[in-house]
């Protein structure tokens, strides 16, 4: 089945336009917010190309693999918008009359508010900020982490061009990650990309190091992200209220000069000291808590990941990753951390030689060969979580892994993969396929003891 195709059918089953509220898409998900609920989980996991489904609050999450969800999403924003502009299907009331609730947006949207928690919002804010960068993570960590691997076997190679081009290229997005992040900043927070592109090199420019504020020297970067993301917010709220507030015949130059003047004042004397003690108190507290609870810590954090998943509260860890590698070139959580998709691939194996029923079997089939490249979506929404004990087994095993990754003090140099994919971009590639053996191991043995209700042929249905 073809993008377009995947597309219309999912549109036709959530659809129409007037029922679609909000639409956009992660790494691997399709996530859609609609008006009346006239379908169900199982009239979209019907379809050919859908890995799971998951539904967190309001919002329906369509599983459907990395690359893939931004094709369909992209497919099926045509559509919602060619029916925008060739008239609507359905009206509104048409809607209401059909979920019998009276007015169905009214209703809509007071359940949003309910769900639109201040946490939510701001970790779906961070998700926006980042995703949009984890393409340029990936290849710019895999570069670095295979021209390490090269360079320990033949160290006389760093003196080539071609090598020293390429160290380059593995750098790029972590020696422009600030600017990044402050033009997508600013485009969630409602300003201008390229002012908040202007704030964050304010704050990275390295004549900074020349000045001497309050009897201080000011420091270029400091604070990282932390910073960009604050000063952007403040810049981006700037912008709105002047707007507001100044002539329409003098918006045009008057209000982008105001916000990088007065911008830069906060960003040098609030922005930058408030997000230098944030970003070292991550830095620090991540380091330490692994350095010194070694593997205990690191039981911890495996363990309890994909509950965190199931949360949603794991796009809040995303930054974190990046100060990390911001400050030291690679991160240790996400190693760690990556040792949950071991540990759902060990528990559906598991399940897979023990399950008498073949669609199940067919489900496990297609999703682990993506679960062993890091995609873990399809086994948790398709086995291991609506199963109840495999997951307990997949957690089991990312615990396992986990601890032999803290152990070691791990760290990779990309952001946004994980599983088989990863190793090549860690300082320790053969620790690291040690302890996703081990999750494998674990999570596969503990799912085998602990059981679980093999499901009739049509209950996945």
């Amino acid at each position: 089945m073809d993008y377009k195709e995947l597309a219309r059918q999912i549109y036709e089953i959530t659809g129409p336009a007037d029922n679609i509220t909000q639409a956009y898409h992660c790494m691997t998900r399709l996530r859609l917010q609609v008006v009346d609920e006239h379908f169900t989980k199982a009239d979209l996991g019907r379809l050919r190309g859908v890995m799971g489904i998951n539904k967190a609050g309001d919002e329906w999450q369509i599983v459907l693999g990395p690359g893939k969800a931004a094709q369909v999403t992209q497919e099926f924003l045509a559509l919602l918008e060619a029916e925008r502009k060739n008239g609507p299907a359905a009206t509104v009331s048409d809607l209401a009359a059909r979920a019998s609730v009276g007015d169905g947006q009214a209703l809509h949207e007071a359940i949003r508010q309910k769900n639109a928690t201040p946490a939510k919002n701001a970790l779906k804010k961070i998700a926006q900020i980042f995703v949009p960068i984890i393409p340029a993570f990936i290849a710019c960590g895999l570069i670095t982490g295979l021209l390490n691997v090269f360079l320990k076997a033949a160290p006389e190679l760093a003196a080539w061009p071609a090598v020293q081009v390429l160290a380059v290229a593995g750098n790029a997005a972590f020696w422009g990650l600030n600017i990044f992040v402050g033009i997508n900043a600013a485009r969630v927070f409602g300003g201008a990309p390229m002012l908040g592109g202007v704030m964050a090199a304010i704050l990275s420019h390295p004549a900074l190091a020349n000045i001497t504020l309050f009897h201080e020297p000011l420091v270029p970067g400091r604070g990282g992200i932390i910073a960009v993301i604050l000063v952007v917010l403040f810049s981006s709220w700037l912008e709105k209220k002047l707007h507001r507030l100044i002539p329409d015949t003098f918006d045009l130059f008057l209000t982008p000069f105001l916000v990088v003047v007065i911008s830069t004042a906060v960003a040098l004397c609030i922005c930058q000291p408030v997000g230098g003690f944030l970003s070292e108190g991550i830095g620090y507290a991540a380091t330490e808590s692994i350095g010194r609870g070694g593997a205990l810590t690191g039981f911890i954090l495996g363990g309890t990941f994909l509950p965190m998943v199931m949360l949603g509260i794991h796009q809040g860890l995303t930054p974190i990753h990046a100060e990390l590698l911001s400050r030291y070139g690679v991160t240790i959580l996400l190693p760690v951390l990556a040792m949950a998709g071991g540990g759902q691939v060990g528990a559906a194996a598991a399940v897979y030689l023990k399950t008498k029923n073949k669609a199940l079997r067919r489900t496990i089939a297609s999703a682990l060969p993506i679960g062993l490249m890091g995609v873990g979506e399809p086994l948790i929404y398709g086995v291991t979580l609506p199963l109840g004990k495999p997951f307990i087994g997949a957690c089991i095993g990312g615990a396992c892994g986990g601890a032999v990754q803290a152990a070691y003090m791990v760290g990779a140099s990309a952001l946004g993969i994980s599983g088989l994919p990863l190793a090549a971009s860690t300082d320790h590639i053969a620790v690291y396929l040690c302890g996703l053996c081990v999750a494998y191991l674990t999570g596969f043995i503990a799912t085998w003891f602990i059981g679980f209700d093999d499901p009739k042929e049509d209950a996945l249905l």
